[in-house]
């Protein structure tokens, strides 16, 4: 969870079959992406102290 309250997550696709994948798509995929505001409350709920 960052300052602002947003979460964090990864990116799919970034585990296998890269050969075909481009370098600056991999680079891409690599950097982690804030969760969507649909999801932010569903993510709120899920964590075991309140955020």
């Amino acid at each position: 969870m960052t300052a602002n309250k947003k979460f964090l997550h990864s990116k799919a696709n970034k585990s296998h079959i890269l050969t075909k994948k481009s370098s600056k798509r991999l680079r891409h995929l690599g950097k982690k992406e804030a969760a969507s505001p649909a999801d932010r409350k569903m993510l709120k709920k899920m964590l075991p102290y309140e955020a």
